[in-house]
């Protein structure tokens, strides 16, 4: 995954009403289900279908930590579907998302103005046509360079042009070095 796109799934995951399950054999029992049999969840998590039974029967509870990541990430995914989707088309219809970072931000302008790449932290809400177009690009896969520019287009109309009323001939915002990213619905 990208930091962008962790950053976004982050966002959705706070919307959930109830706990991913914690132990390994319940998420297992629970990916299991979702995926309707052992071996296509062995498949996903790339492990053997005699060790998935095993985690389902409660023969084995404490996986190695690659597989514990893996079997984290993988019920993640697939956590409270309705509740996700719903939290993200209210983002991407009404209500928005708001992008706390502190990375390096620059822009390209006309000659005579200071366009000087410098580390900012921002705090912007961001309309929710722009989280429409980063859920809609996620969705479609996009790698975390395109996430970026996405990203980098929305800081330029809303925090350096301010919807049009000032730096109107500003051409191009640079997103790069992010220390730190966030999201939130």
């Amino acid at each position: 995954m990208s930091l962008i796109g962790d950053g976004l799934e982050a966002a959705v995951h706070k919307a959930f009403t109830r706990p991913t399950p914690k132990s390994a054999p319940a998420q297992m029992r629970y990916l299991v289900k979702q995926l309707k049999s052992t071996k296509a969840a062995a498949r996903t998590l790339r492990i053997s279908q005699r060790t998935v039974e095993r985690y389902v029967k409660d023969q084995i509870k404490k996986p190695r930590p690659d597989l514990a990541a893996r079997l984290q990430r993988e019920v993640n995914k697939r956590w409270q579907p309705q509740i996700r989707a719903r939290a993200r088309a209210r983002a991407a219809s009404t209500d928005g998302i708001v992008i706390d970072t502190r990375a390096r931000l620059g822009y390209t302008a006309p000659v005579g103005s200071t366009d000087q790449d410098r580390i900012r932290h921002l705090t912007v809400a961001l309309p929710p046509h722009h989280a429409a177009r980063l859920f809609d690009a996620q969705e479609a896969g996009a790698t975390d360079q395109q996430l970026q520019q996405i990203t980098a287009e929305a800081l330029k109309e809303v925090y350096f042009q301010d919807g049009g009323r000032r730096a109107g001939s500003l051409e191009e915002v640079r997103f790069t070095d992010i220390e730190h990213l966030e999201f939130d619905l």
